[in-house]
């Protein structure tokens, strides 16, 4: 089921422009209709006027005149839209009713001195035309020497007729899309010069998410628009330190364990083997861990500035380093750092060889975005573990590596580092065996 909510733009812009357009033609309408009223009811009062004005100076020259001559000059007096008449008998049978007859007919007894008057007054449709048109009728009484015959003035007259439909629908589209037209081109630039602060705070705020965290909006353009901006600098001011802290604080936990952790080995190393093997083994484990917090906490290549890099070097690079065979298409460039992004695709190559002894790497393109897929021949991973293991501190399954295995901080590294980059990584097992891990990550064009 379709909503109206669903037929609205999606841009202000947009939405501006449908909202001034329903306002433009619904005032131009109603401004149409209150002018066609107002025209309509002019020309009929100028009709009943007209008509009031032509039969007071008719009357006295029919009075004067001989009578056989007053019907050819009553005949001299009709036009187009009146006929004009002498007759024995009255046009208008009965006095209309209508408030513009009445009206009439009391102006004309007024004017020529208390004679019979009769009016009709009725609106008619001319189907011709397709409008409709105002008839005036009048029928005066005539004042004859002694032995004529009664006569009256009749007079049967119409209103003008109604301009073709095409013509008045012509004019107004005409007017109603130049109006529309100019103030559509004045709303949009002013809506385009309005809602640019918020496109460039929209980038920035994906920009943001990234883990880009030197972008910032410039405070221009109102003030709304200023206190968005200002408030979004201030946040992102706000996470970079607390992002420095924090990586400074694991970094210096993990510099000082170091210390006390070398101080209980080398008392461990003059224990009894029996008692002293273990507790080196586990002291060996907390040198890992703390060696994997210092990682983690340079991990991401904060400091490093963002700049083009070529992910087809820092894939072939890392693979390179390590022995590992790399097949790649067509090279891509992605907007990032470097270091970073070596690290996280070497922590995937490590796991790779680790815990399935050997690593293939292959790189494609795939419509915005490189893809790298790094296979390797383990055991895989449970469904249920493919999310944890990007936790920190959180590792795959023992039976993969039995013997040996880091804190659990190489594929959090990897996470932070191509989400930072706005990419994705994801864990899938191979149908037959081994487990395979796909980084996306965008492109510049």
């Amino acid at each position: 089921m379709i909503t109206w909510k669903r037929l609205l733009p999606e841009r202000i812009a947009g939405r501006f422009a449908l909202l001034l357009t329903i306002s433009l033609v619904s005032a131009n309408l109603l401004a149409l209709a209150v002018l066609s009223y107002e025209r309509l009811r002019l020309d009929r009062a100028a009709l009943i006027a007209r008509e009031q004005e032509r039969i007071v100076s008719l009357i006295p020259a029919l009075e004067a005149a001989f009578p056989q001559v007053r019907p050819s000059l009553a005949n001299s007096a009709s036009t187009r839209s009146s006929e004009v008449t002498v007759g024995p008998t009255p046009l208008v049978k009965r006095q209309g009713d209508t408030r513009q007859a009445l009206d009439l007919a009391d102006a004309l007894t007024e004017a020529l001195g208390g004679r019979d008057v009769r009016t009709a007054v009725r609106v008619q449709r001319d189907d011709a035309k397709g409008g409709k048109r105002m008839a005036v009728a009048a029928s005066v009484h005539l004042v004859v020497t002694e032995g004529e015959t009664t006569q009256w003035l009749n007079i049967r007259s119409r209103g003008r007729r109604p301009s073709p439909p095409w013509i008045e629908e012509g004019a107004f589209l005409l007017i109603l899309g130049l109006s529309l037209a100019a103030i559509l081109a004045v709303g949009l630039i002013f809506v385009r010069r309005l809602t640019d602060p918020l496109t460039e705070l929209a980038k920035a705020a994906r920009a943001a998410g990234r883990g880009d965290r030197t972008v910032l909006v410039q405070t221009e353009g109102p003030r709304e628009i200023q206190d968005a901006a200002t408030a979004f600098n201030d946040m992102q001011a706000r996470i970079a330190r607390f992002d420095a802290e924090r990586m400074r604080m694991l970094a210096a936990v993990g510099h000082d364990l170091r210390t006390p952790i070398t101080s209980l080995r080398i008392r461990a190393e003059m224990l009894e083997p029996d008692e002293g093997e273990p507790m080196i083994s586990t002291l060996e484990e907390m040198t890992v861990m703390a060696d994997e917090l210092v990682a983690y906490a340079r991990g991401t290549g904060e400091s490093e500035a963002l700049r083009d890099v070529d992910i087809h070097e820092v894939v072939e690079r890392a693979c390179a380093e390590r022995g590992v065979p790399f097949k790649c298409g067509d090279p891509a460039t992605v907007r990032g750092r470097p270091v970073a992004l070596g690290r996280a695709f070497g922590n995937l190559l490590d796991n790779a060889l680790k815990y399935g002894n050997t690593a293939r790497v292959m790189m494609t393109l795939d419509a915005d975005a490189a893809v790298v897929e790094i296979d390797d021949d383990g055991p895989g991973i449970s469904r249920e573990k493919r999310a944890e293991v990007f936790n920190p501190f959180v590792r795959g399954d023992q039976s993969r590596n039995p013997d040996t295995g880091g804190a659990g901080l190489g594929l959090a590294i990897v996470r932070d580092v191509i989400a930072a980059h706005g990419g994705s990584v994801t864990l899938d097992n191979l149908p037959e065996a081994g487990l395979r891990a796909t980084v996306r990550l965008p492109i510049r064009r």
